[in-house]
C-alpha cells in the first residue's frame, strides 16, 4: 500500500511534471514547525528585554492582545456567519466556535467536538505558550530559562512516544505534544543574547543544529521518519524539523548582519512578513469561498478533477484573493489596533 503522502498524489489523477510539482508542495505543512520555532524566538526576546520593568505583564499581554485578537475574532465571526449564509460549504458548530473563542481550538476533540477549521490549532498552542512562558522568564534567570526550555524540548518527544505506545493518535494537536518547537526557539534567543552571542559562536551553533537535524533524518529513515509511516519516525519527525528550522533561523540572523543583509531584508520578504498573520488565518476561508462558487458557476473547474491547468487557475485565484484581503486587513484594520500598542494606557489606570 502506498503511504498517505503518495496516495494524495496518485489520487489526483496526475502524471509526469504536474505530479512532481504537486508532490513538492505537499511539504508545506512543515511551515507549522517553522512557525513555532520562530514564534518562540521572537516572543521570548520581548520578556527577556523587559523582565525588570514594573509594567512587565501589562505591557506584554496588552501588546500581544492588540496584535492577535482583533483579526482572530473577526475570522471567528466569519466562520459563524458564512456557512449559515450558504457562502461556504464548511461547517463550524457553535461548540467549536465557543472553544476557539477561549483558544482551545487544539483540544476540541477532548470535548467531543471535531476540529472544523484546521489553522486555528496552531494559534491555540502559541497562546498557551504566551500565557505561561513569560511568567517563567520573569521568575527565572537566563540560564534557568534555558534549562526549562531544554526540559520541554526533551519531554515532548517522550510524550509523543508515550501516546504512540498507548495507542493514541500522536498527530493530535495538543500543546504538550508540540511545545518543543516553541521551547527551542526560546532557548535560541536566550543563548544568542548571552553566551553564544558572538558570530563565531553562532556559526558553531548553526552547524550543530544543522548536523543534528540531518543525523536525525538519516538515522530515522529506517523508522519511517520522512513519511511518519512508523512510530519512532512519527515521534522524531517534529524534533528533526524543529532543529532544521532552528539552524535556518540562526543562519538567517548571521546573513542579516553582514554583506548579505540585502537578501535577508528583501522587500518582498518583508511584505510577506507584514501580512503573514492574516494570510494564515484567512487562506482556508478564501479557498472555501472560491471552491463554493466554482462548484456552482463552473463545475468543470472543481478542485480534484485531475486537470493540472485548472488546479493552477484555482491556486492563482485563491492565492491572489487571499493576498489582497490580507493586505487590506493588515493596513486598514489591524494597523488601527497596532498603533494602540504605542499608547501607554496602562499608566493611566
Amino acid at each position: 500500500m502506498l503511504p498517505r503522502f503518495w496516495l494524495c498524489i496518485w489520487n489526483a489523477g496526475l502524471s509526469g511534471v504536474p505530479k512532481l510539482f504537486v508532490a513538492a508542495t505537499l511539504t508545506g505543512w512543515t511551515g507549522v514547525n517553522l512557525f513555532f520555532v520562530l514564534s518562540g524566538f521572537l516572543i521570548t526576546g520581548i520578556p527577556l528585554d523587559k523582565k525588570n520593568t514594573n509594567d512587565y505583564y501589562r505591557r506584554f499581554y496588552y501588546r500581544r492582545a492588540l496584535r492577535i485578537l482583533p483579526i482572530y475574532y473577526f475570522v471567528l465571526a466569519l466562520l459563524a456567519v458564512l456557512p449559515r449564509l450558504g457562502l461556504i460549504d464548511r461547517q463550524a458548530s457553535w461548540s467549536y466556535l465557543g472553544l476557539c473563542l477561549i483558544y482551545l481550538a487544539n483540544v476540541t476533540e477532548l470535548f467531543g467536538v471535531p476540529m472544523q477549521y484546521g489553522v486555528l490549532w496552531t494559534l491555540a498552542v502559541e497562546e498557551h505558550f504566551y500565557l505561561f512562558w513569560p511568567m517563567l522568564v520573569r521568575a527565572l534567570s537566563r540560564r534557568s530559562a534555558v534549562i526549562a526550555g531544554t526540559t520541554v524540548v526533551l519531554l515532548c518527544p517522550i510524550l509523543r512516544w508515550t501516546y504512540y505506545w498507548l495507542g493514541y493518535n500522536v498527530g493530535q494537536s495538543y500543546t504538550w505534544l508540540y511545545a518543543d518547537g516553541l521551547a527551542l526557539g526560546a532557548i535560541l534567543v536566550a543563548l544568542v543574547r548571552g553566551t553564544l552571542g558572538s558570530r563565531p559562536a553562532m556559526w558553531r551553533l548553526t552547524l550543530v543544529l544543522g548536523v543534528a537535524s540531518l543525523c536525525l533524518f538519516a538515522g530515522g529513515a529506517h523508522f519511517g521518519i520522512f513519511l511518519a509511516s512508523r512510530g519512532m519516525g512519527l515521534v522524531l519527525r517534529s524534533t528533526a524539523l524543529n532543529l532544521f528550522f532552528a539552524g535556518g533561523l540562526t543562519l538567517t540572523l548571521l546573513l542579516g548582519s553582514r554583506q548579505w543583509r540585502a537578501f535577508a531584508t528583501w522587500k518582498t520578504l518583508r511584505f510577506c512578513g507584514d501580512i503573514s498573520y492574516g494570510l494564515y488565518l484567512i487562506h482556508m476561508l478564501v479557498f472555501d469561498i472560491v471552491d463554493h462558487f466554482t462548484r456552482i458557476l463552473l463545475p468543470s473547474m472543481v478542485a480534484g478533477s485531475g486537470h493540472f491547468g485548472l488546479m493552477i487557475v484555482r491556486f492563482i485565484v485563491g492565492a491572489g484573493m487571499t493576498t489582497l484581503i490580507a493586505y487590506v486587513s493588515r493596513w486598514h484594520f489591524e494597523e488601527y489596533f497596532l498603533k494602540m500598542k504605542e499608547r501607554p494606557v496602562w499608566r493611566h489606570q
